[in-house]
């Protein structure tokens, strides 16, 4: 359920700050986008708990066990599902194309393949900063544990806490700029009909957040 709530957070997110190219049938893509995004969600969810159901299925409860499900593999887990919601709730824009623009703003063309690039590197942006988001605190609170710094597991629980958000709060900056908000892509890259219509080397999109 917890894992359900934050992949419909952030796929809202994803929706609301994607790239605004306006198509003809907006309507009938918002409720694509919108089926698309639920089941996202739903699979992500799915895939995020299935570990621990397996292992209480199981009762795998092995040292070994408990180590990988709960510390490992969780953040590469949210990480991967993070960056599949952002592509299929994002699809839309590489299969129908976002606007292209010349260094004066000037749209000339729509191009699925800028589309494909935004749609990519947003992904990516979104992976890193979950994935190492979930994985440094886990880490970091082994070792506490270890150490036995925290006493209680009341103190535990606030230092895993109080990490995340460090951690979160580092690692936000550093994701948003991974790639620029105003991406770039060759005109050797696009499709023939824009070749066609500029001139220019180099041409520019809304890659989203």
């Amino acid at each position: 359920f917890l894992q359900f709530l934050f992949h419909t957070y952030t796929t809202g997110f994803t929706l609301f700050n994607g790239n605004g190219t306006v198509k003809a049938d907006e309507y009938s893509l918002q409720e694509k986008q919108i089926f698309y995004s639920l089941g996202a969600i739903s699979y992500a969810a799915c895939i995020g708990a299935l570990p621990l159901v397996f292992m209480n299925r199981y009762t795998l409860k092995s040292s070994l066990t408990q180590l990988v499900v709960k510390k490992i593999l969780p953040a590469p887990l949210l990480g991967l599902m993070s960056a599949f919601t952002v592509a299929v709730a994002r699809s839309p824009e590489f299969e129908n194309g976002i606007e292209v623009m010349d260094r004066n703003g000037k749209v000339v063309g729509l191009s699925q393949k800028a589309g494909e690039k935004a749609v990519k590197e947003t992904a990516l942006s979104r992976a890193v900063l979950f994935g190492t988001t979930f994985f440094l605190p886990a880490v970091l609170t082994h070792f506490v544990e270890r150490a036995k710094f925290a006493k209680t597991p009341r103190a535990l629980a606030s230092v895993r806490m109080l990490v995340m958000m460090s951690v979160l709060a580092g690692m936000l900056p550093v994701s948003l700029s991974m790639f620029p908000q105003c991406g770039e892509i060759k005109r050797a890259d696009l499709e023939p009909e824009i070749l066609s219509s500029t001139e220019e080397t180099e041409l520019f999109y809304n890659r989203g957040i």
